[in-house]
């Protein structure tokens, strides 16, 4: 039999109450968002390219917005961004000059969503890259939908062409180049069957 003295210690040890506020516990919801790009550039996507994404209560609307911009390929994330709840609340940068109210994406937590609300996240407010947010379901197992747990939402399975930020179809592109002629992999070392030149 144990010591009298250690038992009464850790008895008491277990009557105390937690300091740790609920808040804090990690997240045991997990969200599958649809993100669909529906404009951008002055341009309507249809078929809408998409991705879904997995992610936890406990994540921020920051780290969703980060998350989006990757995988839709934002390579200049120097741009202002914002979600918009169906409410009109606004989730983005706030800023102290503007009297708008936004709330702190870095602290506002998906928790506050429920399954089958939509809302719309914008990146670039000059270009407008717009995407319809849903939330399909706040049963997922990351575990079944990637094969582990991540810290941060994440895309687990996507449709469409991304088209790039500034509509650029190749490095050199400016606004009065014309499109060079297809070389048919003619112009590529022949590290490949098929690559470089047949001549």
């Amino acid at each position: 039999m144990g010591n009298p003295k250690s038992i009464m210690l850790v008895t008491r040890m277990r009557s105390r109450p937690s300091r740790r506020r609920v808040g804090d516990l990690p997240s045991r919801v997990w969200f599958s968002i649809r993100v669909e790009l529906v404009e951008g550039r002055g341009e309507h996507y249809w078929p809408r390219p998409g991705r879904l994404f997995a992610a936890a209560g406990s994540h921020s609307f920051a780290q969703l917005a980060a998350a989006i911009d990757e995988a839709f390929a934002r390579w200049d994330r120097s741009h202002l961004h914002e979600f918009e709840l169906a409410d009109g609340t606004r989730i983005g940068t706030p800023d102290p000059d503007l009297e708008e109210s936004v709330i702190d994406e870095t602290r506002s937590r998906l928790s506050r969503l429920k399954t089958g609300e939509k809302f719309a996240y914008e990146f670039d407010f000059g270009d407008g890259w717009t995407h319809l947010c849903t939330v399909v379901e706040a049963s997922l197992d990351p575990v079944d939908a990637l094969g582990f747990v991540p810290d941060a939402p994440l895309p687990y399975f996507g449709w469409g062409a991304i088209p790039d930020q500034y509509g650029r179809a190749w490095p050199d592109l400016d606004d009065e180049s014309q499109t060079p002629i297809d070389p048919e992999l003619a112009d590529l070392p022949p590290l490949r069957p098929g690559w470089g030149s047949t001549t």
